[in-house]
């Protein structure tokens, strides 16, 4: 909690408006005791957040869309928010990420364009891939995007290094233009 504060006091200092952040894995059932505590640490750093003027979002994919949308609404702030990776959705085994749109709305204030796959097993994560080449449907998560009243950028990341990085990069580019020309 202490770092999430010091990199807000950062963003601050930078003149950033938002800090992204894995949350962890927040637990699916409300009842319990972990549930609370998790909610309870998410609003002493967000409530910080708040106090500086900075959004706190969360990064999807290691728990559900409800769940996730069920800590926002019980932490009670109106400086969360979610930064889309529709790719960390599948990775995770989590929701299809055009679905996940509609549940998110208007909380999404940042996108990751990335691409992947589900796990095919019970022991390991599924697998990213170029954009283009995995299971997330661009075409209908950009309109989702658009249908919801999102404005805010789209992140290209690709998780790899080296040469193929950045063509994977310039790949996904064209594919997200000729997806918004369309528009």
């Amino acid at each position: 909690m202490e770092a999430l504060k010091r990199g807000a006091d950062f963003a601050k200092m930078l003149g950033v408006n938002d800090i992204v952040t894995h949350v962890g894995f927040i637990p699916e059932n409300p009842s319990t005791t972990e549930y609370r505590e998790t909610v309870i640490a998410v609003r002493e750093v967000a409530s910080y957040c708040k106090s500086l003027d900075i959004y706190f979002n969360f990064e999807t994919g290691q728990e559900t869309p409800i769940t996730l949308v069920r800590t926002i609404e019980d932490v009670g702030l109106d400086n969360l928010g979610i930064n889309l990776d529709p790719a960390n959705l599948l990775l995770y085994g989590k929701a299809n990420p055009v679905d996940a749109v509609d549940i998110f709305k208007g909380l999404i204030r940042g996108v990751h364009v990335k691409d992947g796959r589900y796990p095919t097993d019970g022991k390991h994560l599924g697998k990213e891939t170029p954009v283009g080449e995995g299971l997330v449907n661009f075409p209908l998560l950009i309109d989702s995007l658009i249908k919801h009243n999102y404005k805010g950028p789209l992140i290209i990341e690709r998780e790899i290094s080296g040469p193929k990085q950045k063509e994977d990069i310039l790949k996904a580019k064209n594919i997200l233009l000729e997806i918004l020309n369309k528009y």
